[in-house]
């Protein structure tokens, strides 16, 4: 069996694990890395937030990308350039200038997991039919966070145990922990070489920088001719936005003192809070909204998940009320944010490939929608630090400020335009799309 024809439950997973996890490591586990090491709340919001732009300007080089070899080249090569910028960030720790030094190859991390995300999107959506893709957005969503659980999760409780059993430095534990996430890119770019499929190909394909660049042009056109475009964007952008800011600031919480408002938690109780009831709860909940997709399709499921996303953002205002000191009962209470957000992702993805991307050049489209996606991202997490400091520290008036950002996603979901519907959409579907190789 070649790689082309490969079943899908044998790249997919792993794909998309590969791409959970360095997204996660740039965006999450940077901050911890910076907390542990001393660096303040204000510089950890502002300057890891500033790692998103690859994933907000992706779009500006992702149409060239159709012009050389395969998306299934740009995956692998992506996939070892990440290993080698792990590997420096690790080399980089006990410097003394490691904070300047491990932002710059975090960026380097994030420009090519940018790239690869583009790409791994675009073997799944040029490989995989529309009935196919809404059957396996559970594992999908589910598989990119194991990724994230896995940086966020397991190897956030390895250095709590290096530190507090063994009696490493915090710098000795991120050297050993980052060093593994370097490793594991190596082994999936390996793996990838021998069952990733190719995805369809461009038209673009090997007609040259000039024809790309003309195409690029065209992919920005035509993007913006998009019927009710602008709306679209502006459900994509807010959907998520309040999830921005505990993103950000939520694991910054868990980790601070009791004295400066936080519960207190280490490494090790993170780690395991995110590594294994989160994980449960993250699974349990997408694969329930993809059931719900296939059953209900997208158009009437949509306003549902928006509110299982954004309601259960009470549960961190609820703990910075309470202040609970039993790791158990936070476990518990962050599950319930983090089944939320599993269940309320899938209808955000969804909502991007079946009613952006369809069209001539499918993964630039797709790249301009999570580039949007990514913006959210890059100004929660920017303008976070400006909150904290207005709120005056206080995580009672910054999570009750979250609340209120969770209102506009809601109204949007509700509001939200469906161009395509579920039947229109079946045209669009894998090989059967003339334009899917886009």
């Amino acid at each position: 069996m070649t790689s082309s024809t490969r079943h899908p439950l044998v790249w997919v997973p792993s794909l998309y694990l590969a791409m959970g996890l360095p997204n996660v490591m740039v965006g999450v586990v940077a901050a911890i890395i910076y907390k542990n090491l001393g660096v303040s709340n204000e510089d950890i919001a502002l300057y890891t937030s500033q790692m998103y732009l690859p994933w907000v300007l992706k779009p500006l080089w992702a149409p060239l990308l159709e012009a050389y070899r395969s998306k299934r080249f740009w995956v692998i090569s992506m996939e070892f350039t990440m290993a080698a910028g792990l590997a420096l960030v690790a080399l980089c720790l006990p410097l003394e200038s490691f904070f300047r030094l491990s932002l710059a190859f975090f960026w380097l991390v994030g420009f090519a997991s940018a790239t690869q995300d583009t790409c791994a999107d675009g073997v799944f959506m040029t490989t995989v039919t529309k009935t196919d893709q809404a059957r396996y957005a559970g594992l999908q969503g589910m598989c990119w966070n194991m990724g994230a659980v896995i940086g966020s999760g397991l190897f956030v409780s390895l250095t709590g145990y290096l530190h507090n059993q063994v009696g490493m430095s915090w710098v000795q534990c991120w050297v050993i922990v980052v060093s593994l996430a370097a490793g594991a890119m190596a082994l999936f770019g390996l793996w990838h070489w021998r069952v990733l499929p190719p995805g369809a190909p461009s038209t673009l394909k090997g007609q040259g920088l000039a024809v790309g660049m003309t195409g690029m042009r065209e992919a920005w056109v035509t993007f913006f001719k998009k019927p009710q475009i602008w709306m679209m964007l502006a459900v994509i952008f807010f959907y998520r936005f309040a999830e921005g800011f505990i993103e950000k600031f939520g694991p910054l919480f868990l980790l601070d003192s009791v004295d400066a408002g936080g519960l207190g938690l280490g490494n090790e109780a993170l780690g395991h809070i995110n590594g294994t009831v989160g994980t449960l709860a993250f699974i349990a909940g997408a694969f329930l909204g993809g059931f719900l997709v296939a059953r209900r399709t997208l158009p009437r499921s949509f306003f549902t998940l928006a509110l299982v996303l954004n309601i259960p953002h009470l549960t961190y205002f609820y703990l910075a009320q309470s202040m609970p000191t039993d790791a158990f009962t936070i476990g518990a209470i962050v599950a319930i944010e983090k089944f939320g957000f599993g269940m309320g992702s899938v209808g955000h993805m969804l909502y991007m490939m079946q009613q952006i991307a369809p069209g001539p050049f499918r993964m630039a489209h797709y790249a301009m929608a999570t580039g949007v996606m990514a913006l959210t991202k890059w100004s929660t997490g920017t303008v976070s630090g400006f909150m904290w400091n207005l709120v005056d520290h206080n995580y009672i008036s910054f999570f009750g400020w979250v609340l209120i950002f969770s209102i506009p996603p809601v109204i949007l979901a509700w509001l939200a335009p469906f161009p395509h519907d579920h039947e229109e959409a079946e045209e669009f579907s894998g090989k059967a799309a003339p334009a899917g190789g886009h």
